[in-house]
């Protein structure tokens, strides 16, 4: 990365994603890597930074220009040691929260991490309007991990834990935070889903909302990063979050070395509902977890079979 903040002029970038969704073309890989990395290191105008951001928000990603911002927010951190064990770590991240359905994230972090599997859960604090993983996890008194030391006694103890984007990624924090100011999401919301900050391989869990991410992240995972960085499963989010929809279990594909394999068919429509906390709030969704874990509220099967098939690939990936 540079280090003389030196301006960097992005004219010649904005000329091509800038034309609109008909008339924009990709950037290669090389570019998208070098303009991101700018923008990571605070080396792009505020004018020329709000039309990328805007501009890429309308053309919309291309594999090739995520391979590249991914390249270049791999270098803006340091990675993380990777934790001994049978199992290879599991990533969740958590950047949506809930609005309508209570958030099961924290009840899929802790099942993992009752079998032995090491959880690291990413994401943001809060959301307005949202109820977040992190909150929930708060009201079930485990505190965030701020270093690596506090991820690997969290891994010792069978516990997941939880760290801010602005505690593993503080580059990256930046960018999603300028959504408060442009009002939209930009690129770095999509990054910081199929982020992977360890040395070793790991599981990425990833949740796309709208149906072109689906095929987008497909070839990502199959073409761009086909397995040095570990797997992959990819679902259809539950408002946004990695956890199986607790009444219809979503479609889960995986990404094993550049293959890509249907682990979980979707359920067929049913008007059954499994049993969900009665509210989405903090405190009300922290206890109907608890009870769950002690076996006093059943897990809703969708995110047993996701827990089961996490584990079974996380131990083969780590084999």
């Amino acid at each position: 990365m540079h280090t003389d903040h030196q301006p960097f002029p992005a004219a010649r970038f904005i000329k091509e994603i800038g034309r609109g969704v008909k008339g924009a073309r990709s950037m290669t890989r090389e570019d998208a890597a070098l303009l991101y990395g700018a923008m990571l290191e605070g080396r792009v105008s505020d004018l020329e930074l709000g039309a990328i951001l805007l501009a890429m928000r309308i053309k919309g990603e291309s594999v090739e220009e995520l391979a590249g911002f991914m390249d270049a927010a791999e270098r803006s951190f340091a990675p993380l040691p990777s934790p001994p064990g049978e199992f290879a770590p599991v990533l969740i991240p958590s950047y949506n929260g809930a609005r309508k359905l209570a958030n099961l994230t924290p009840l899929l972090a802790l099942l993992l991490a009752r079998e032995g599997v090491p959880v690291l859960v990413h994401g943001v604090r809060s959301d307005p309007g949202r109820v977040t993983t992190a909150e929930i996890l708060f009201e079930m008194g485990l505190a965030e991990a701020g270093s690596s030391a506090d991820l690997q006694d969290a891994f010792a103890a069978r516990r997941p834990a939880f760290m801010p984007i602005e505690t593993l990624a503080p580059a990256l924090a930046h960018q999603l935070s300028l959504r408060r100011i442009l009002g939209v999401r930009n690129s770095t919301h999509t990054l910081v889903k199929i982020l992977q900050p360890f040395e070793g391989p790991a599981m990425r869990l990833v949740s796309y909302t709208h149906p072109e991410y689906l095929e987008t992240l497909g070839e990502y995972f199959t073409t761009a990063a086909p397995g040095a960085r570990g797997d992959a499963f990819l679902m259809r989010g539950t408002e946004g979050e990695t956890v199986a929809n607790p009444h219809r279990a979503p479609q889960i594909d995986w990404f094993h070395a550049g293959t890509r394999t249907v682990l979980v068919e979707r359920d067929a429509p049913t008007d059954a509902l499994a049993e969900v906390p009665g509210a989405r709030d903090a405190a009300a969704t922290a206890a109907w977890i608890g009870a769950a874990l002690r076996g006093e509220a059943p897990v809703p099967r969708p995110i047993l079979v996701q827990v089961a098939e996490c584990v079974r690939a996380a131990r083969a990936l780590r084999a």
